[in-house]
């Protein structure tokens, strides 16, 4: 039986909660890795979601960042926020989840912008990657089925993008940044979209200006890691680009990647 595990962007769940709805029935996904959700918990449209036929814990914040894990099987025993790593943003949940095929580990993460570069912002870009990094090190320890599902806001490779010159001085691109994703990666943590696919040129996120959808000028930012546990389950993935030409759009397309 296959599991499939979406990460999203939603870019607020109340301003799009019927595209979301759209979204989620038709990518017909098993657990959502939510980002962005950007309203406190108690103002999530749980009942919507719920009659939807998920399962819902949240880590929400008024206005801004909030994550949240939908599942159509149980949730077991949530974290919310990486553990060590003190501040006021709502940017990490972690659950297990009951799935038929044994249990499974899934967080969602939002990793800070932290542009402009030199800056305290992206200080803790670095600072919350550090931190992720520390967390995940004592999680593959227990050798658990696990996937790190989210927007990273990280530009892996050159080709991730349409045009690197336009991302130089960017915080998604700068090298202490990619660095920072490869040291998960070496860890032991598979990227399902390498592991799956690889192609050049394939996208997560087209901002609002400049056109950027109808040229296709994105980026690959949203990324799912996998255990090696999980990895050696690897069917697929997928990018529903279709999401991007809904009414009411996130600028991010959920990633799916879908196990065995």
């Amino acid at each position: 039986m296959s599991l499939k595990i979406a990460a999203w962007n939603v870019n607020s769940i109340l301003a799009r909660l019927p595209t979301a709805l759209k979204v989620f029935e038709e990518v017909d996904a098993d657990i959502w890795c939510l980002q962005e959700i950007k309203c406190e918990d108690h103002r999530f449209p749980r009942l919507e979601i719920e009659a939807a036929g998920f399962n819902v814990e949240t880590f929400g914040q008024k206005s801004y960042n909030g994550v949240a894990i939908l599942s159509k099987h149980r949730i077991e025993e949530c974290v919310r926020g990486i553990p060590g790593l003190e501040h006021e943003h709502a940017r990490y949940i972690e659950a297990v989840i009951a799935a038929p095929g044994g249990p499974v580990r899934v967080a969602s993460i939002y990793a800070p912008n932290g542009n402009p570069i030199g800056t305290e912002k992206y200080a803790f870009k670095l600072a919350f990657m550090e931190a992720l990094q520390s967390h995940l090190l004592d999680l593959l320890k227990n050798e658990e089925c696990l996937a790190i599902a989210g927007d990273y806001n990280i530009i892996p490779r050159e080709t991730d993008c349409h045009d690197p010159r336009v991302w130089t001085n960017d915080a998604l691109f700068q090298p202490e940044t990619r660095a920072a994703y490869r040291a998960l990666q070496n860890l032991g943590l598979s990227d399902a979209y390498m592991q799956a696919d690889a192609a050049a040129h394939k996208y997560t996120f087209w901002d609002y200006q400049a056109g950027a959808w109808q040229k296709d000028h994105g980026i690959r930012i949203d990324h799912v890691l996998l255990s090696p546990q999980a990895a050696d389950r690897l069917e697929s993935v997928d990018i529903f680009r279709k999401a991007r030409g809904m009414e009411k759009a996130s600028d991010h397309v959920p990633f799916v990647a879908t196990l065995n």
